[in-house]
C-alpha cells in the first residue's frame, strides 16, 4: 500500500520553481509577437503555423547561449518539417488512412533523429503534432506561405533565445551539451524506441479512425507522449498526466468557447496561456496541460471553426485512447538491452 501512496504523491506533487519564469517569458514572447503580427494584418486563422514555429523556444532552456542557438536551430528544423509536410498533405487532400501511415512512419524516423541530436524536450513530439494538426485542417494559403510563417516565427524565437548573449557577450568555446551516459551501441537502442513510436502512433490513429472520431491525429499525438519518459514508471506517469491534465484543460476551454468570444479574444488567450504552460512544463506536465490544452484547441478553432462541444468531446476521447495505447506499447515493447533507458535525456516532458 505504501508504494502506491508514494507513487500517487509523486504524481500530484509540484517541485519548487528554479528560475522557470525566464524560459517561460522567452517562450511567451516568441509566441506573442508573431501571433500579434498576424492579428494586426487581419489573418488570425494562420495562428497555428506561427505557434508551431514559436515552439522552437521550448528547446535548450538551460543551456549556454551558443549551445541553445544550435539546439533551437535543430528543433526549428524539425518543427518546420512537420508543418511543411502536414500542409502538403492537407493540400493534396490525403485520405485519413494515408495520414496515419505517413505520420507513423515519420514518427519512427523522427525518433531516430531526435535521439541522435539529443532534442530536449526529448523526442519528436512537437514535429509529429505539427504534422498531424496541419494535415487535418483545410489549407487556405500556398504551401510556401505557411512554411514562411512557421520559419519566420521559429527564427524570431531563436533570436529571443540568443538575445541574452548581448548582455555580457561571453562565448564559452569549451561548452558542450551533456546527456546521460550511453551503454552499448546507439542504433539498436534507438531502433527499439523508434519501433515504439511507429507502433503506438499507427495503433492510436487506426483505433481513432475505426471508432469514427473526427480528430485522429490527437490520438496519435497522445500515444507519443508516454514514450518520452526515461524509464517505465515515468512513461506510465506521463500517460496519466496527459489524460488528467487534458481533461482539466478541456474544462477551461469549455468555459471559454461556450461564451462565444470573438476572434481577437481567442488570439489573446493563445498568447497569454503559453506563459503558464512553459512555467510548469518542467515541474509538472499534467499541470502544464491545463493551460496548453486551451492553446491547442483555440488555435485549431481559429484555423478551422467547428462546433465547440464536438471539438471538446473529440479531444477528450482521442486523448484517452492515445494515452492508453501509448502506455500499452511501453509495457509491451521494453528496453531489452542493458542501459537502454539510461541513454535518453531525463528531460522536461513534451506537450
Amino acid at each position: 500500500m505504501r508504494p502506491v501512496l508514494l507513487y500517487v504523491r509523486a504524481l500530484v506533487s509540484v517541485p519548487p520553481a528554479v528560475n522557470d519564469h525566464w524560459p517561460a517569458l522567452r517562450v511567451g514572447l516568441g509566441v506573442t509577437v508573431p501571433v500579434l503580427v498576424l492579428l494586426i494584418f487581419g489573418h488570425p486563422e494562420l495562428t497555428i503555423y506561427a505557434v508551431f514555429g514559436a515552439f522552437t523556444g521550448m528547446y535548450g532552456r538551460g543551456e549556454a547561449h551558443q549551445l541553445r542557438l544550435v539546439h533551437q536551430a535543430q528543433a526549428g528544423a524539425v518543427l518546420l518539417t512537420g508543418v511543411t509536410v502536414g500542409v502538403a498533405l492537407s493540400i493534396t487532400h490525403i485520405q485519413a488512412w494515408g495520414l496515419v501511415s505517413i505520420e507513423a512512419f515519420l514518427a519512427g524516423l523522427g525518433s531516430l533523429v531526435a535521439d541522435k541530436i539529443k532534442l530536449r524536450p526529448a523526442e519528436p513530439f512537437f514535429g509529429i503534432f505539427a504534422l498531424g494538426a496541419c494535415a487535418s485542417i483545410p489549407t487556405v494559403i500556398p504551401l510556401w506561405t505557411a512554411a514562411l510563417i512557421c520559419a519566420a516565427s521559429a527564427l524570431f524565437s531563436l533570436l529571443v533565445g540568443f538575445a541574452g548573449w548581448f548582455r555580457n557577450r561571453t562565448w564559452d568555446s569549451t561548452a558542450r551539451r551533456t546527456a546521460e551516459p550511453r551503454s552499448g551501441p546507439w542504433l539498436p537502442k534507438a531502433g527499439v524506441h523508434a519501433t515504439r513510436y511507429v507502433v503506438a502512433v499507427a495503433a492510436a490513429g487506426a483505433l481513432g479512425l475505426l471508432l469514427g472520431i473526427g480528430h485522429a491525429y490527437w490520438a496519435m499525438a497522445a500515444a507519443a507522449v508516454p514514450l518520452a519518459g526515461a524509464d517505465l514508471p515515468s512513461r506510465v506517469e506521463r500517460g496519466i498526466h496527459r489524460v488528467l491534465g487534458t481533461y482539466a484543460g478541456l474544462g477551461v476551454t469549455a468555459g471559454v468557447l461556450l461564451l462565444h468570444p470573438g476572434t481577437t479574444v481567442l488570439v489573446i488567450l493563445v498568447m497569454v496561456l503559453q506563459f503558464p504552460t512553459e512555467l510548469f512544463m518542467v515541474r509538472h506536465y499534467g499541470l502544464a496541460l491545463v493551460f496548453f490544452t486551451p492553446v491547442i484547441l483555440l488555435m485549431t478553432q481559429l484555423a478551422s471553426p467547428v462546433d465547440p462541444m464536438s471539438l471538446l468531446a473529440d479531444r477528450g476521447l482521442e486523448t484517452l485512447i492515445g494515452a492508453m495505447v501509448g502506455i500499452t506499447v511501453v509495457l509491451l515493447i521494453r528496453d531489452r538491452l542493458p542501459g537502454a533507458a539510461s541513454h535518453r535525456w531525463k528531460t522536461p516532458p513534451s506537450a
